[in-house]
């Protein structure tokens, strides 16, 4: 009688014991899950997104060696209300077929005009005397592009070059944020070896030309804007 008492004592212990244990199990934080959401939730508060410094002559060419290897988009798609104009940025001319995509990714190029235009000859965009588009400019910073000519390009109808920058100097330093396009059927071969090609319009020479006819005051710009809507890489 003893022996039986003791071991109803026993699994009356045994069964309390059990009840505890399953509501501790219940009742207590998953502490390895918690750590490590916490582990994943810290990593990405302090993960920095991708940045750049302001751009200058010091740090530019720099940059853009970098950008070129990473970002090896060479497809534009130019839109505005004559139409789309697609562009092939050529490999060769690396640091200014990465300024151009860089300036695509960053939208500056967005709500800038086509301000000056010269039938026969050129259309030149990337500019506006909207001062929204200087503040963008403002904020990428100010640096220059040396010219490359050295891989042979031609001024032929449709290229895409860079004019020199509106600063005075004597080795024609591109500006980074204009280019142009030659519209004149014979090319503008008197361009060649001062100033950098760096693409080629593979569709949209028709909308080039709409645009090349608009008239314009003394300034060569168009009496009616020309607005770049945006322009964006394409596949």
């Amino acid at each position: 009688m003893k022996f039986i008492i003791q071991i109803l004592i026993l699994l009356f212990l045994l069964s309390c014991e059990d009840r505890k244990t399953s509501k501790e199990i219940h009742e207590k934080p998953a502490t390895d899950s918690v750590e490590v959401e916490k582990t994943k939730t810290k990593a990405i508060a302090n993960k920095k997104k991708p940045t750049f410094k302001k751009l200058t002559e010091a740090n530019a060419m720099e940059f853009f060696m970098e950008y070129d290897v990473e970002n090896p988009e060479n497809k534009v798609r130019i839109f505005t209300k004559f139409g789309t104009i697609d562009i092939q940025l050529f490999e060769q001319a690396n640091f200014h077929r990465a300024n151009f995509i860089f300036l695509t990714k960053q939208k500056y190029f967005d709500n800038t005009l086509f301000h000056r235009v010269v039938n026969n000859f050129i259309i030149q965009g990337g500019n506006t005397d909207n001062p929204e588009v200087g503040r963008k400019r403002g904020s990428i910073g100010k640096y220059l592009i040396p010219k490359d000519t050295r891989h042979g390009f031609k001024h032929h109808r449709g290229m895409v070059s860079v004019p020199s920058s509106e600063i005075e100097n004597p080795h024609k330093l591109a500006s980074p944020y204009e280019f142009f396009i030659v519209q004149a059927e014979k090319g503008a071969y008197h361009l060649d070896g001062d100033y950098t090609i760096f693409g080629q319009v593979t569709n949209g020479m028709a909308v080039v030309d709409e645009i090349a006819k608009q008239e314009t005051d003394q300034a060569e710009w168009p009496l009616m804007n020309v607005v770049i809507d945006s322009v964006r890489i394409i596949d």
